[in-house]
């Protein structure tokens, strides 16, 4: 009996240590998952402060990002033109300079000729004069700009040298067809004596009357063109006195342009104000023309012609100076041209009324120092600063001029704008002449001179002499290769980089925006699992250590005998007997 309490009493002992450990065990567990569990949330809120701190450093680069996009958007044009007005600027050595001093362009000049068919009938019947067109006798010519220097004003100055070459595969002619024209240094002479003294003017029809000189002279093209050797020229230069003497010994209306002009220009080489690229500073040291009535009529502060100020727009006005002309030529934007090697062109023209009297054209006014009357119409005189020679310009066959200039002559068939209007080509951004054709028709405006027995039957007549056109049909590949690319690159890159900017930067701004918020749930959430935790947790977290077991009742109050309650205390059969 003994040896079984001892038995059970052991037995309950070891249960109780069993329970002990278990139920300290339990406890432990469960404090190393709250630890467990506190530690991973620190974790993922750590975790989730880096990618906040993350988010904001891409939004910060995002933003960064735009306002760059919208900087290039803004001002990439502005930095292009500033390149651009660097690189051409005119500087020496430059690649600019040498295509300035030696164009690599071919330019060719075509020349039409009148051919008077009755020059008898019109002195002695008062016929109608009847001209025949021809032509066109073709030049090759090469360009060149020799004697260059620059100054510290940033200015350069060179002159000009051209050389041409006859072309007689392209021409229809020989250049010594001959062809009969109206003696221009005498009806020059008789124009400029109906003013003078009548003993003046009889002893000048003496003269011409012992020397024969008639009022048409049949010269070969390449006389008329280059020169010959003209009695009244060459008597001119025995008798005026130094100071009046003509500076040429031969007449011919291209006399002295084949070979290097006597004329210096000084041009800006656009450093320092790229607006003066091109233009003319002094021609032979002057600023001024002295011919015209006002100061705006004798300025010269235009280009040559073979380079303007960049950024040229549809409202730019172009204004070339050529000597010949005597004057600055306007042109205005007409259409978008394409040329050679896809190069994007403006091309500009003169306006309709440019050479119009002051009725049509009223800034034409200062061009007319003598007059009332002036020029007809659509023609420009250029006597004042040829000699007084009463030479006209017009464009070929009188093209927006007056109908009654065509009209006075026979043979000229009437004029088109495609044939007889000058233009120039010009690239916008960069003022470079991509093409040109420059068209212009001399004349000669003749007087009558009743006591000039020669010239007496004369009407007052202007005689078309001759028109020519100076081509320039494109720029070599080189150059246009180069202009393409300038051209159009800058405007791909400005769309790819700021677009690129826009949608990188729009699309790493939507996205950290979105982490951020995303991120800022997981923290509010976390941090609402955090309060949770510690607000239900009980004072007292480790539960009642039941040490002794209660005994059971069984569902009631009264006490069962221990065999009940202990098995352990329950003795076998053999025991309770």
């Amino acid at each position: 009996m003994w040896t079984r309490v001892q038995t059970a009493l052991k037995s309950c002992k070891q249960d109780w240590r069993r329970r002990l450990e278990t139920s300290m065990s339990d406890e432990e567990k469960a404090v190393q998952t709250v630890q467990e569990g506190e530690a991973e949330r620190l974790a993922r809120l750590e975790k989730i402060r880096k990618i906040r701190f993350l988010a904001r450093l891409v939004i910060l680069v995002s933003l960064v990002l735009l306002a760059f996009g919208a900087v290039v958007a803004v001002f990439f044009s502005s930095w292009v033109q500033f390149f651009i007005g660097h690189e051409i600027v005119l500087r020496d050595g430059s690649r600019t300079f040498k295509w300035w001093q030696q164009p690599p362009v071919k330019p060719v000049i075509k020349i039409y000729i009148y051919n008077v068919t009755n020059a008898d009938e019109f002195l002695i019947d008062g016929a109608k004069p009847i001209v025949q067109e021809l032509g066109p006798y073709v030049y090759r010519q090469e360009w060149e700009k020799v004697n260059v220097s620059f100054h510290d004003n940033m200015t350069v100055t060179f002159q000009q040298r051209k050389v041409f070459y006859f072309d007689a595969e392209a021409s229809a002619g020989d250049e010594e067809d001959m062809v009969v024209v109206p003696n221009i240094p005498m009806l020059s002479a008789t124009s400029q004596s109906k003013h003078a003294a009548r003993f003046l003017r009889l002893a000048m029809a003496s003269i011409m009357d012992i020397l024969k000189i008639k009022p048409f002279v049949e010269v070969s093209v390449s006389q008329l063109l280059w020169g010959y050797e003209d009695p009244l020229l060459k008597l001119a230069k025995d008798v005026v006195s130094k100071d009046h003497k003509l500076p040429y010994e031969e007449f011919g209306l291209f006399y002295g342009k084949n070979g290097t002009s006597n004329d210096i220009m000084t041009i800006f080489t656009g450093k320092g104000d790229i607006t003066r690229y091109g233009l003319v500073d002094r021609w032979n040291g002057k600023t001024h023309l002295p011919h015209w009535k006002s100061d705006s009529c004798n300025r010269l502060n235009g280009s040559d012609g073979s380079i303007f100020p960049p950024n040229i727009t549809p409202n730019t006005t172009l204004y070339v100076w050529d000597k010949d002309m005597c004057r600055l030529l306007p042109l205005k934007f007409q259409k978008e041209v394409v040329t050679n090697g896809d190069v994007l062109g403006y091309r500009f023209s003169p306006a309709d009324n440019v050479f119009g009297d002051p009725e049509h054209n009223s800034e034409n006014e200062c061009f007319c120092p003598n007059g009332p009357p002036c020029a007809p119409n659509g023609l420009f005189n250029v006597s004042a600063c040829q000699y007084d020679s009463p030479v006209m310009l017009s464009f070929p066959h009188f093209y927006n001029a007056d109908p009654a200039l065509l009209n006075m002559v026979d043979g000229i068939s009437p004029p088109e704008k495609e044939k007889h209007q000058l233009f120039i080509d010009v690239q916008p951004q960069m003022g470079t002449t991509l093409r040109a054709t420059a068209r212009v028709q001399i004349n000669l405006a003749v007087s009558q001179v009743m006591d000039i027995k020669q010239v007496a039957t004369f009407p007052d007549i202007v005689f078309p002499i001759l028109w020519f056109e100076d081509v320039i049909s494109g720029l070599p590949s080189e150059v246009t290769d180069l202009l393409h690319l300038a051209t159009n690159a800058p405007g791909v890159a400005k769309s790819a980089l700021s677009y690129g900017l826009f949608i990188i930067g729009g699309v790493l701004l939507v996205i950290s925006v979105f982490c951020l918020i995303r991120n800022s749930n997981r923290q509010e959430t976390l941090t609402l699992e955090s309060s949770t935790h510690y607000v239900n947790k009980p004072a007292n977290p480790r539960p009642p250590r039941n040490l002794i077991p209660p005994f059971p009742t069984n569902g009631t109050t009264k006490k069962e005998p221990i065999d009940v309650l202990n098995p352990g205390f329950v003795a076998d059969g053999n025991d309770m007997s």
